[in-house]
């Protein structure tokens, strides 16, 4: 027949809406509480077809079998029901849902069909008894352990009641034809079996593309997130390692296996590792630890640090059932691990801002008792003897003593004027408003107009102020003023800080394209752990408030910010109760470097001085210049 027939075409749609009728149907007599689970659904699908099979075909053949054999006999009788009983362990499967209790049902019946058979057809020589094989392979396919055992047990049961029967005498002899029966029960045996081999490979074959499946999806979730996914047993052995090993650890995954994930551990990190993963298996919750990797294979990546090793974070939870327990020994905890080590360094930048905060804000306080304190003195001192000169009743009619005491305002005042000026240049520096003018001028003239101005307050601190630099007209091209405030600040430091009868000395000399400016004096000198924190704004050695030197501790700082903004150099070497010596390098030329214009340039201050103080080796050198 043409399929492209109207006939045909109707034939097609009739043949279709019968199997999808008979699908339907179908699913309709399994059970509710079989709900969404496929394995479940197939279980009881196959069972009610097969038994629906059998039972439909006895029916169906007992209309033939009255025609050709009249009346049956008893034992015939009881074959055809026991050959129509499945109808109702479908039944009952349909009704309750109980798998177990249908196959339990379902066996019984064949055990007595046999049972019938042995006896009507030779008793314990009956070639019936062959089909009792069939009770086990049958309850494989159910699932349950128990089942299988109880089918084998309903097999034996009939198989020795057959025996029993003929020891008894109660089994006729005749029926059927023992050399028909052999081949007959046989080849039904066989079939059968084949028949639920076949089912079971269905099965299997279905159970590993699920399986395969399954393993995919889980492989794309593995790559996806880009993890370290491990499975270890309960001594903490790992037992599966993802794809994702190589990228974090330099190794394969089978190198991972067993002892390899804990041979990367740092040692010190070993006692956690061990412990967390032995904690999951009796903790139901999530655990989480924190430890070093080393990742010496894949050294020179970015994030690995000097000595090879990451920061891992590794969560970890126990495999349990739907009731809590233990799913599997080997399978016991399943670990998910990632590089956390741009996290560690993100968290190190945080506690470093945090403590330069904390640092900026004792600054503030320690700016704010500092100021208040220099500028009370010179305030005081204005206010007093201001009020003195204008009363008439305290005015000392003496000229000398009222010259005296508007002179003490008057240096009060340039105290103040001085303290107030440094302030200001400080926060230009600071946020980068102080403009460079950069000029030529006589570099030694500068020098000795310096010396000349602390001339007096050197003589009055009864302190020796030497100078050693040749007065050949060097010029300088740089900003006039900016150097001469660092040459005063050096000298009046140097001086306040020697106590009388020292010495402070100022030298210059040219070495190649830079000219270098020493300052050195027989002073107190500075403590080692304070020599990090000079040219910090407001710092002072022994800052406090009864401390026996007076200042804002701005005079560095300002040093510091001018000489970074000429792309010059500060060294300090100093020891305590021997001196210091401050050595400042300026480019001869500073029109010759590309970056120096009188523009705004934002400094960080205190934080670009590479301080020395005699260190005892290089090492020792950079830990010093690194903590400035």
């Amino acid at each position: 027949m043409d399929r492209g027939t109207p006939i045909a075409r109707v034939t097609t749609v009739t043949a279709l809406m019968s199997a999808l009728s008979m699908r339907q149907r179908l699913a309709s007599l399994i059970h509710p509480s079989v709900g969404e689970d496929e394995d479940e659904r197939a279980r009881h699908e196959h069972f009610i077809v097969t038994r629906l099979i059998v039972a439909f075909v006895a029916l169906a053949a007992l209309p033939l079998y009255l025609a050709v054999f009249g009346v049956p006999s008893l034992a015939q009788l009881l074959v055809l029901i026991f050959l129509a009983a499945p109808i109702g362990a479908v039944v009952l499967l349909s009704q309750t849902g109980r798998l177990d209790v249908a196959y339990g049902l379902s066996s019984a019946s064949f055990a007595l069909l046999v049972l019938v058979l042995a006896t009507a057809s030779g008793g314990t020589t009956s070639p019936a008894l062959i089909c009792l094989v069939a009770l086990p392979v049958e309850a494989l396919l159910s699932g349950s352990t128990r089942l299988v055992l109880a089918s084998s047990f309903m097999g034996v049961v009939a198989a020795f009641s057959v025996a029993l029967l003929q020891a008894l005498g109660l089994i006729q002899a005749g029926g059927v034809q023992p050399g028909l029966m052999m081949p007959l029960c046989a080849s039904a045996a066989i079939g059968y079996v084949a028949t639920q081999a076949l089912a079971v490979c269905r099965r299997e074959a279905k159970d590993r593309a699920v399986i395969a499946q399954h393993d995919a999806r889980d492989q794309v979730v593995l790559e996806t997130i880009g993890d370290l996914v491990t499975w270890h047993d309960r001594s903490g052995s790992v037992v599966f390692v993802s794809s994702a090993a190589e990228a974090l650890t330099g190794l394969s995954a089978r190198r991972l296996y067993g002892r390899g994930l804990f041979d990367l551990v740092h040692i010190a990190d070993r006692p956690a590792f061990i412990k967390t993963l032995t904690d999951a298996v009796f903790c139901p919750g999530p655990l989480n630890v924190q430890f070093r990797l080393n990742v010496t294979s894949r050294h020179g990546e970015a994030g690995a640090g000097s000595a090879g090793f990451i920061w891992v974070e590794m969560n970890v939870k126990r495999a349990e059932d739907s009731v809590g327990d233990l799913l599997d020994d080997t399978y016991a905890v399943v670990a998910v691990t990632r590089d956390i080590t741009r996290l560690k360094q993100h968290e190190a930048e945080l506690d470093e801002a945090l403590a330069q905060a904390e640092s900026a804000n004792e600054a503030k306080s320690r700016f704010l008792a500092t100021v208040s304190h220099e500028l009370r003195t010179p305030l005081n001192a204005i206010i007093g003897f201001s009020e003195i000169l204008a009363s008439p009743a305290l005015s000392p009619h003496d000229q000398a003593r009222q010259r005296e005491y508007a002179m003490i305002v008057q240096n009060s005042g340039r105290h103040l004027l001085e303290m107030v000026n440094m302030l200001l240049d400080m926060s230009r520096i600071e946020a980068g408003n102080f403009e460079i003018e950069l000029e030529p001028f006589d570099a030694s003239a500068l020098l000795d107009d310096c010396c000349d101005l602390m001339q007096l307050k050197a003589k009055d601190a009864q302190i020796t102020l030497k100078r050693q630099f040749e007065r050949n007209d060097h010029v300088l091209v740089a900003d006039q003023r900016a150097c001469r405030q660092v040459v005063l600040n050096l000298i009046a430091n140097a001086v306040k800080f020697t106590p009388p009868g020292g010495e402070v000395c100022v030298s210059a000399k040219v070495e190649g394209e830079r000219f270098v400016l020493t300052v050195a004096d027989t002073g107190i000198g500075i403590a080692e752990e304070d020599i990090p924190r000079l040219g910090a704004p407001f710092f002072q050695a022994r800052s406090s408030y009864d401390r026996p030197y007076e200042g804002t501790g701005l005079g560095l700082s300002v040093v510091n910010g001018l000489v970074s903004l000429h792309h010059g150099t500060i060294k300090i070497a100093s020891v305590a109760g021997e001196g210091t010596t401050v050595t400042v390098s300026l480019p001869q030329d500073c029109r010759a470097v590309p970056e120096i214009t009188p523009s705004r340039q934002r400094l960080d201050i205190g934080l670009t001085m590479p301080w020395t103080n005699r260190p005892k080796d290089d090492r020792e050198k950079e830990a010093v210049r690194r903590r400035a």
